[in-house]
């Protein structure tokens, strides 16, 4: 292959911006991190011997995927110390996630919080295997392992994950309904409707990171939970008055969310898992202020599958 100009090295790479922030952010389940690992990427790419690249794709997603791979094993450490739960940091995403059921799944907030008990190797195959489809030979190259060795990981991840991820869930027509009949319920003080929508099991999971006052242990029951979103339409929450706060219905991470905010900032993303009827099992409400800036910057990410 011939050198190419610098513009037409720059015009490649952003044909397959998307590809390498779909990879990343779901190896690393934060798009701050993701970002960066795109913009190391290109830092590699414009480095590199281009002339040798015949597949420009496989090439950057190979790179992307171990930047992300070597960032999340620095940030390990960080995530076993963090201030309560654990949860992903949201995106926007666009129609064409929702649209990609495969896609919409595999960066839902259901599946990245059972990534992320996943090792980084782990976790790392898993993504290019069953999301993106890539061989074994590649993904070891990826991730500098033996071809054995990820063909192992890709299994123990993969059995791992079936394990652990939602089996059932309700169409995506049947979901927005509910989360707007819960948005409506929340805002409005209405607990015997926001009963009527939770599993009597229900979850629900606030990430506050010691940043802002969230539990610091799931809070469980219908009955609880119900209490506490109701209460958001009639309480001061994170300083905002009710008459000040907004809450609308949102795509996030592939499905129907909420985002409420006060004068200026945003406050919390909340998203939902489904049971096959509809009702809500688990609920994952995202107050770290670190953690809202991708939402609040209002940046969509079609994060599909190509």
């Amino acid at each position: 292959m011939t050198h190419l100009s610098p513009d037409h090295d720059q015009q490649v790479f952003n044909e397959h911006r998307n590809l390498l922030f779909s990879v990343a952010y779901r190896i690393l389940g934060t798009a701050a991190d993701a970002e960066d690992a795109v913009q190391d990427a290109w830092i590699k790419w414009s480095a590199a011997d281009r002339s040798q690249v015949t597949d420009p794709k496989a090439y950057l997603a190979r790179i992307a995927s171990n930047l992300a791979l070597e960032r999340l094993r620095s940030t390990r450490n960080q995530r076993e110390t963090y201030v309560g739960p654990w949860l992903p940091e949201p995106i926007l995403t666009s129609g064409d996630t929702a649209d990609d059921v495969t896609g919409a799944e595999s960066v839902s907030m259901a599946m990245l919080v059972v990534l992320e008990t996943l090792s980084p190797l782990e976790r790392a195959v898993f993504v290019l295997k069953e999301v993106f489809d890539f061989g074994h030979t590649e993904i070891a190259e990826a991730v500098g392992r033996s071809e054995v060795a990820v063909r192992q990981a890709a299994h123990r991840a993969r059995e791992h994950v079936r394990a652990r991820r939602p089996r059932f869930t309700a169409d995506r027509s049947r979901q927005r309904d509910v989360t707007k009949r819960f948005l409506a319920a929340a805002t409005g003080g209405d607990i015997n409707t926001l009963m009527e929508l939770l599993s009597p099991d229900v979850t629900l999971w606030t990430d506050g990171g010691g940043k802002v006052r969230q539990a610091l242990r799931p809070i469980v029951g219908a009955q609880t939970v119900a209490a506490w979103f109701a209460a958001i339409g009639t309480v001061t929450y994170q300083g905002v008055e009710p008459a000040d706060m907004n809450a609308e219905l949102v795509e996030i991470n592939g499905g129907p969310g909420m985002v409420f905010s006060g004068p200026g900032r945003v406050i919390a993303t909340v998203t939902f898992d489904f049971d096959a009827d509809g009702r809500i099992v688990a609920v994952h409400n995202v107050a770290n202020p670190d953690k809202l800036q991708a939402v609040a910057g209002g940046t969509t990410h079609d994060v599909s599958t190509p």
